[in-house]
This record gives structure tokens, sequence and C-alpha cells, in this order.
């Protein structure tokens, strides 16, 4: 039986530590996808982890929101950021999943959103995903999608031993990639929705990636893009909602938001507004 370690260090609660193995008896039972996904991921990473290091390093003692945490998947640490909620009343969880080339503090879409959504009631999650070397070809980032999966199912089990179960994940450009193909490889996690942030595909014949996955997700899904976005978003447009249509997903939505370019540049107050209107009427009411 293969368990995940999940270790958690807060960093300004009190220095309360929490070290907890998840196996038999409470266990986070993996499918056969991601125990495939481990193991591949064990013999060979493309995520440059000494980067991620020096990544953390810098955020950590940055973090005026917040609090810098330790989650572990597959083995490894990898820095997270977790904003509580002080709102009257809680209405779940948000698995932030930033894009290419940023980290869960970064400036567009991420902050905005992890540091603005607790003051609506949404506690937030901020994980740094797997990124490639400075020096790697354009492209490379595809081979991180599948090494983010065991990460966003060690965010959701820190989320359910915090008895938050009404959980979302919001995701931006790589990082919406990511969590839409989580959720079509198993949507059986405990995900109730996903925002996607400038979801970009690919239009190949045969269908693969984004197009492939939204075939598969029967969840609902805010495809929010601005009508200034980059052209893999714009040109697929069309494609995306054919491909949600095919998955007979009525939960699926696209919203252009006008003026929006790809990192929602002087809109991040409009970009959360958005976002937590769409998570109370969709997320909040399936509690």
């Amino acid at each position: 039986m293969f368990c995940v370690q999940l270790a958690i260090e807060c960093g300004r609660r009190g220095g309360e530590c929490l070290d907890q193995q998840i196996g038999s008896g409470g266990a986070v039972r993996y499918t056969g996808w991601i125990v495939v996904l481990m193991l591949l991921v064990g013999l060979s990473s493309a995520s440059d982890l000494a980067r991620e290091r020096r990544i953390a390093l810098e955020l950590e003692d940055a973090i005026l929101i917040g609090s810098p945490l330790r989650l572990s998947a597959n083995g490894s640490e990898f820095f997270a950021i977790h904003a509580e909620s002080a709102a009257a009343q809680l209405l779940g969880g948000v698995i932030l999943l930033h894009g290419s080339g940023a980290n869960p503090n970064w400036h567009d879409v991420v902050f905005p959103l992890r540091a603005q959504l607790p003051e609506s009631g949404w506690e937030t999650l901020s994980i740094q995903l797997p990124i490639a070397a400075a020096d790697v070809p354009e492209g490379s980032d595809q081979a991180l999608i599948p090494e983010a999966f065991p990460r966003i199912l060690a965010a959701l089990e820190f989320f359910r031993q915090r008895g938050v179960e009404n959980v979302a994940l919001v995701g931006h450009s790589l990082g919406a990639q990511m969590g839409l193909e989580y959720l079509a490889n198993d949507p059986t996690q405990g995900v109730k929705a996903l925002v996607a942030v400038g979801l970009s595909a690919r239009r190949d014949i045969p269908v693969t990636g984004t197009l492939l996955a939204l075939q598969k997700v029967k969840l609902p899904i805010l495809d929010i893009y601005g009508s200034r976005d980059i052209e893999p978003v714009l040109a697929t447009v069309n494609a995306r909602a054919i491909e949600a249509r095919r998955a007979d997903n009525p939960d699926y939505r696209q919203l252009e938001v006008p003026g929006a370019d790809h990192f929602f540049t002087g809109l991040d107050d409009q970009l959360v507004q958005r976002v937590h209107a769409w998570l109370q009427k969709t997320v909040s009411s399936r509690m």
C-alpha cells in the first residue's frame, strides 16, 4: 500500500508544527493513475527542485498575508501559503495554482486572489507547482503537468484535515491546465469546481491536453479570460466550449472580461469579485 507523507510546517502560527503520516486508517487511497505517476515522477523529475527551494527562501520572510507552510508529496517537500478567513461564515477552501514561471505569491492573478478571497469567506492555499529549469527549451512546461497531481492531492488533504470539505481549484494559465487535467484523470478527490483563468489549448488532431480534458470533466468550470488575452487562449475559445459540450457539462461557463489581458493587469479587484461571485453561487450552494 502506498502512503503519502503530508508534512505541514507552520511558519507564523506560534511555531505549531504538524507532521502526520497518512496511510492505513484514514488513508488517502490513490487510484491507479496516481500510483503510476508517483513512480514515474520518482524516477525522472522534470521539475527543478533546487530552483523551487530558492524561490521558497526568497518568499518566506516577505509574506505579509497568510502563513508559509511546507507540504510534501511523493517524498519531496514543496512550499505553500495558507490564509485563513476571518469572515463570519466560512464558504470553503480555494487551492490556487500559479502559472508558468510564477510562484505561490505571484503579484499577478495569484496574490490578489489568495489575499482577498479570505475576506469573503474562502480559506486559500496557494501551492508551489513544479517548475522547469530556467534554461530549458520553450514548451517544456507541459511535461510538468503530471508532476502537479500529487501536490494538488496533498493540498486537498490539508483542507480535509482542517475540516474544510467545500474546496475549489483556481488556476492561472499553466496552473489552470494542471488543475483541469488533474480533474480529468480522477474527478473523485473532493473538488467541487474549477476556475480556469486564461486557459489555453492546442488544436491538435487527435484532440489532446486541455481539449481532451474538457471532454472528461463534468464538474462546474468557470473559463474566464480577457478580451486582450494571449493568442492560445483567444484562438481556442470556441474549441473549449465545443469540448465542454461533448462532456455534456451543464455547469461549464465561459466569461470574457472586457479590457483584460492574460494577467488581468489593473483589473485585480474585478477578477476577485467575479471569481468570488461564481464560487459563491456554484460551490457554496452545493454545501
